[in-house]
């Protein structure tokens, strides 16, 4: 309110500024001399306040600036005390002795998972083993078609004209 005020009153003295200065002229056309100074004397004076309440004016928007900025502060800070209360309260919740507890507890669960693993994976003979092998064959030949042998004999020569196509076999692969 009071920056609107005071441009208000710089319009004021800005627009008496230009009249005083006009009749300062209109004195001068009319030998009036000695009023004319007067004139411009109150016009110096007038501009000089102009000059203070342009620097009020900067002083005030500051000063605003200034406690807008803190009230920004305020809220960081307002929010940073929240954010530690909650902490505080999250560590009440969960120590660090239970922390520890947890992590303990799934480290013994995963050793004990590998033991069963170990367990599992050495059960196993090596006849077992041989059979899983022998029974992984016997799958994959039944799962191939073979193409059906020609009881014709076969001729002595291969006639030059039809080129003989090379097939790839297919592999065997073992699992493991």
């Amino acid at each position: 309110q009071q920056r609107d005020k005071l441009r208000q009153y710089q319009k004021r003295i800005s627009l008496n500024l230009e009249r005083e200065r006009a009749l300062a002229g209109q004195l001068l056309r009319e030998g009036r001399k000695e009023k004319a100074v007067l004139l411009l004397k109150k016009k110096r004076y007038q501009e000089q306040l102009l000059d203070k309440t342009e620097n009020q004016i900067s002083n005030l928007e500051r000063m605003v600036q200034d406690i807008e900025f803190t009230q920004i502060e305020m809220k960081v800070i307002e929010g940073l005390k929240i954010g530690n209360e909650c902490l505080n309260k999250m560590h009440q919740v969960m120590s660090i002795e239970e922390v520890e507890r947890i992590i303990g507890e799934t480290q013994d669960a995963v050793e004990y998972q590998r033991q069963i693993d170990e367990i599992l994976a050495g059960s196993l003979t090596e006849d077992d083993e041989d059979a899983i092998l022998e029974e992984l064959n016997i799958i994959t030949q039944e799962q191939m078609e073979l193409p059906e042998v020609p009881s014709e004999p076969l001729p002595e020569k291969i006639p030059e004209a039809s080129p003989v196509k090379n097939r790839p076999k297919p592999e065997l692969v073992a699992a493991s």
